[in-house]
């Protein structure tokens, strides 16, 4: 089959330390341009507000606790979708959480969701992107005190929002859905509710991007200040793999190739493709030492999902009183936040986001051909359901690379690259004639 190398198709060489950027789409750009520091700040300001948003608060008042933060961020939404032509619906994701940890008596708990409806009607691929809008203090279950949350999460929320403010004046092929979770601090019951769901009613979540503290530059006790890192968490081992799959995985040296691995690559090349300043660092595991997120609950479900958050974390502010000891402030207060920062973030969620919804779906059934003992490597798949790819991307690289080094362009449905499967690891994405590319699958070895 006939290949094209990266280079000489104009498009984008990796490497382990830079990546050169060649081509942009241009309505893309415009998107990313669009996302805006001073309505991130007012989103996040709007929700401090409340003076608290524990997940067990007041649902009655109008103007504090949690059942007035999300009739809000439920208003906003619908403001955004009134520029949707019907295309964006907006709901409560209502479920009652029984007793249980760090829940006290059965609650009812509400999401917020802004469906962004793809027009293609073939194509049922999802993309969720979220942020938790719940708050919290010292103590988890303290209900009353004043809990900002500023960083943690409303700089996630206020992505989600910002986005949805955005893309909702557009139309993609595939869906999105803008989300806001409750119960994060509690024990990740929001996004496990519409996890559980997704699993039960069939949805085909190609990608799920959570945003969990993503306003802050500050790195507490080092002393740090980066406003251009932003870290993201993957990970390796998926969480339901079962037996025969962990073989496979093994066989073939797959450790770091995982659905969520591939995505964490995506993020970086594309991220780093459309945000200046901008450095995307791969974290290989599924989340910080003592601390979980959103995304969880869709990798138990099978579904592809990772992490996005700052670089250097400032834990006086997190999770704290407000107070000022020895001349130290804690709490998650709104004045401590890098607004700058977080926009860059949203616009690094709203590239990828744009650039696989426009995508292609991904090439099925990917093998990587084990019949015989040969120095090449030869590759076949299925086209996709749905939209026909212009193309399709072989993807190379060293075993030791934590990044796609090589890309060949083939045009139908196989590919006999003159590198060994021995020595390098390989995927597969397609590719539309806008450049628009899919997630990469990785192979499994067949004949």
């Amino acid at each position: 089959m006939k290949y094209l190398s990266l280079l000489a198709l104009s498009l984008l060489t990796l490497t382990a330390s830079a990546q050169t950027v060649l081509k942009q789409d241009a309505s893309i750009k415009q998107m990313v341009d669009e996302v805006s520091s001073k309505n991130i700040e007012a989103i996040v300001r709007k929700l401090v507000n409340f003076k608290t948003r524990h997940t067990l608060s007041d649902t009655v008042s109008k103007t504090e606790g949690v059942g007035a933060a999300r009739n809000w961020i439920k208003a906003e939404y619908e403001r955004y979708a009134a520029e949707s032509g019907g295309r964006m619906k907006v709901e409560f994701d209502a479920f009652i959480q029984p007793k249980g940890n760090r829940v006290d008596n059965p609650t009812p708990m509400k999401n917020v969701m802004a469906v962004l409806k793809g027009t293609d009607t073939a194509d049922k691929r999802i993309y969720i992107v979220s942020g938790h809008y719940d708050s919290r203090v010292t103590d988890v279950m303290n209900v009353k005190s004043f809990a900002p949350g500023a960083v943690d999460d409303a700089s996630g929320t206020a992505v989600s929002m910002e986005l949805a403010r955005v893309m909702a004046k557009r139309s993609f092929p595939a869906t999105i859905i803008f989300m806001a979770v409750v119960g994060e601090e509690q024990g990740l019951y929001g996004s496990t509710n519409v996890a559980k769901r997704a699993k039960a009613e069939g949805w085909q979540i190609d990608a799920m991007l959570n945003n969990d503290i993503v306003g802050n530059t500050y790195g507490m006790e080092t002393g740090l200040k980066d406003n251009r890192s932003v870290r993201v968490f993957s990970e390796g081992v998926p969480a339901g793999e079962t037996e025969k799959q962990a073989a496979t995985r093994n066989s073939v040296g797959g450790e770091n190739d995982s659905p969520a691995r591939e995505l964490a690559r995506y993020t970086k090349e594309i991220a780093e493709r459309y945000v200046e300043q901008l450095d995307v660092k791969l974290i290989y595991r599924r989340d910080r030492y003592l601390r979980g997120g959103d995304h969880t609950p869709f990798s138990q479900q099978g579904f592809t999902a990772v992490r996005i958050t700052e670089m250097n974390e400032d834990f006086n502010r997190q999770h704290q009183d407000i107070r000022k000891e020895n001349g130290v402030d804690y709490g998650d207060l709104p004045d401590f936040a890098d607004y700058d920062y977080t926009q860059k973030v949203g616009r690094m969620n709203l590239s990828v986001l744009a650039n696989l919804v426009m995508a292609p779906p991904s090439p099925q059934n990917v093998v990587i051909q084990t019949s015989g003992l040969t120095n090449k490597t030869n590759l076949k798949w299925d086209a996709p359901k749905g939209k026909a790819p212009a193309g399709y991307y072989i993807l190379m690289r060293e075993t030791i690379s934590p990044y796609w080094e090589k890309k060949f362009f083939v045009t139908g449905t196989s590919a006999a690259i003159g590198y060994s499967k021995d020595n390098y690891l390989f995927a597969v994405q397609s590719v539309d004639a806008g450049g628009h590319e899919s997630l990469p699958i990785f192979p499994k070895p067949g004949r």
